[in-house]
């Protein structure tokens, strides 16, 4: 379970992303929805919940959200954001990062982190091949489906 100030930070990474929809899984029965039509976001419990939450309905005071969808611009194949969070290309400030343009990568291997309410999250590759562009900066918050790297 999540406390209220993790969601409300996933929220506010929500709201500055940009991004129109968010799925978390917070149990087996238990999920949070959030989803961005206008300036209006409603976060919504499945009805096999036993309670009621008491913010069903968050107002945002931004213009209305346009879905961003960055297209990569090189030939391949993209590894797109598993999540909303923050990209992170080492596994910590001082490490050399995982890959880099023309970095080989294997099938499974670890390419960079997403940090989502403070959970870091492997993203591996999902074929052979070679880094043909890497499409986010260091630190960026990315949404989900944003491409992050090609692999050629």
């Amino acid at each position: 379970m999540y406390s209220i100030e993790e969601i409300k930070e996933l929220l506010a990474a929500f709201d500055s992303s940009k991004a129109t929809a968010l799925d978390i899984q917070m149990g087996e029965d238990e999920f949070i929805s959030i989803r961005q039509k206008s300036a209006k976001v409603t976060a919504a419990a499945p009805a096999a919940a036993a309670y009621e939450s008491p913010a069903a309905e968050v107002q945002v005071s931004t213009e209305p959200a346009v879905p961003v969808k960055t297209e990569a611009k090189t030939e391949g194949t993209p590894v797109e954001s598993p999540m909303v969070g923050v990209f992170y290309s080492a596994p910590s400030p001082d490490s050399e990062p995982y890959v880099s343009l023309g970095s080989e990568v294997h099938k499974g291997d670890v390419i960079c982190l997403i940090e989502a309410m403070k959970l870091m999250n492997e993203v591996t590759a999902e074929k052979n091949g070679v880094i043909a562009e890497v499409c986010v900066e260091n630190g960026q918050v990315v949404e989900f489906g944003q491409p992050l790297f090609v692999i050629r």
